[in-house]
């Protein structure tokens, strides 16, 4: 198939453009959230750029929306309308915000375009109506077994904790930066030493760093802490477990079904995962053993050949797959 879809998320496209289709990106000289293309990325050469003045010659056969103006974008750019003309399923990244479970998701009140949601968690507090659900949990390039647990500190990976505060968990830092030296990753972490308080004995900026390298300076770190409050299962969370980290994580949305016992420590109970912390710190062989049984999950519920044989699973099931063959039977007329 060729598939058209926005590069809107890197981490989820990461994995999704391994598979064994044409991946089509808009693309546009100053970038930006609707002509992003590769963006520099290291895809395989199915993944090709389009500029959107050129989608409708693209021979789309199906499009994956992320957003709901992309159903719009779609009927400017290529004349056809997603769920009609357009084979088309969407994909939800997102929890729901405010009213947790009275949320009705914006696709809710048609049949034609199919939710496909990240999570489990997802899935069940969204109010999705008569629209046809499906799940797809992540799916993770595996790095490979990098963990040394050389550094005896914690590692975090957190984008916009200034500013997205409570909700990244970013309040709950200072009580693990308080047993061990943290280093935080991620976008739009400047300033949060000053907003926390946490002077550079305490709190480490590793800022937005290349996915490689990221991975490579995760796996020094002793163990990973995964403080967000509400949020869809964090890939990060997933990638420092594929690298080999122990992991610590509030027993919120979907990290209590990732991360198994053994893998380290959940629990909504702060206290219990700063605990954890400290003894992992302090025992550089149990953080290690609980960093293989965190791998092993990984690899077994979020690999890569499991994420892709599933959406091959959505892509080519009914009515979709009627639709596809429809469309291009009239196309190629």
């Amino acid at each position: 198939m060729r598939i058209l879809v926005w590069h809107v998320h890197g981490g989820w496209t990461d994995a999704f453009v391994r598979g064994e289709h044409t991946y089509v990106l808009p693309t546009t000289p100053d970038g930006g959230p609707w002509g992003l293309g590769r963006a520099g990325r290291d895809w395989p050469s199915s993944v090709i750029e389009v500029a959107p003045a050129d989608l409708a010659d693209a021979g789309i056969d199906i499009v994956v929306l992320q957003r709901t103006e992309e159903i719009a974008e779609c009927e400017r750019l290529l004349g056809r309308t997603p769920g009609r003309d357009l084979p088309a399923v969407f994909l939800e990244h997102n929890t729901p915000r405010r009213d947790i479970v009275g949320t009705v998701h914006p696709l809710a009140g048609q049949d034609d375009i199919p939710i496909v949601h990240v999570t489990h968690f997802n899935e069940l507090f969204w109010d999705n109506g008569g629209a046809p659900t499906t799940v797809i949990e992540h799916g993770i390039v595996d790095p490979g077994y990098l963990y040394t647990g050389e550094l005896q500190q914690l590692a975090a990976v957190i984008n916009e904790p200034v500013r997205r505060g409570r909700i990244t968990g970013t309040d709950l830092l200072p009580r693990f930066a308080g047993i061990a030296p943290l280093e935080v990753f991620g976008m739009g972490t400047d300033g949060l030493g000053d907003s926390l308080d946490l002077g550079p004995g305490e709190l480490r900026i590793g800022g937005d760093l290349p996915t490689a390298e990221l991975h490579a300076r995760l796996g020094r770190s002793r163990a990973y802490v995964h403080p967000l409050r509400w949020t869809s299962l964090g890939l990060s969370l997933l990638e420092a477990m594929h690298v080999g980290l122990p992991v610590l994580a509030l027993a919120t949305t979907e990290a209590a079904r990732a991360v198994p016992p053994g893998a380290g420590a959940v629990s909504t109970r702060v206290d219990d995962l700063v605990r954890v912390a400290a003894a992992l710190i302090d025992d550089p062989d149990e953080a290690r053993a609980r960093g293989l049984v965190a791998r092993e999950a990984a690899l077994e519920r979020h690999g890569l050949a499991r994420f892709l044989a599933d959406w091959d699973d959505v892509l080519g099931q009914e009515p979709t797959r009627h639709r596809v063959l429809a469309v291009t039977e009239r196309r190629a007329q």
